[in-house]
C-alpha cells in the first residue's frame, strides 16, 4: 500500500474536541479535597474560564451505573487490587479522559 492510499493520521490532545462550556467531571474517592486538586490547570489550552459540573462517587462504588461517555474527565482514587481491572474498564467506558490516583499520606 503506498502513501496515497493510507488514511491520514492526526494526533491531537483529547481536549481539542471538547465543545462543552461546562465539562462534566467525576471524582471518585474518600478524600474530596485531594481529588479536587487534580483539576487545577486542567486543561491548560482553554482560552476562557470554565465552570465544571462535578459529581462525586464513593471510593468503593462501582462506575457501572453511569452511561458510556458521560464524563469529560474522571479522577478515581486507586482501587484495591481485586477491583483494579473492573475499575479501569469502567473508567475507560464512562470518561473521555481518566486518571487513577493513589492517595499518599500527608
Amino acid at each position: 500500500m503506498n502513501a496515497l492510499q493510507r488514511a491520514p493520521l492526526r494526533l491531537a490532545p483529547i481536549t481539542s474536541g471538547l465543545a462543552r462550556s461546562n465539562p462534566k467531571i467525576l471524582l471518585g474517592g474518600s478524600h474530596r479535597p485531594s481529588l479536587l486538586r487534580y483539576l487545577d490547570g486542567w486543561p491548560k489550552r482553554w482560552g476562557k474560564p470554565r465552570a465544571f459540573q462535578v459529581q462525586f462517587t464513593g471510593a468503593d462504588e462501582s462506575l457501572g451505573h453511569f452511561a458510556s461517555n458521560s464524563f469529560d474527565l474522571a479522577v478515581i482514587q486507586a482501587p484495591s487490587a481485586v477491583r483494579l481491572e473492573d475499575c479501569v474498564r469502567q473508567l475507560v467506558r464512562v470518561a473521555r479522559q481518566g486518571l487513577i490516583v493513589r492517595r499518599t499520606s500527608t
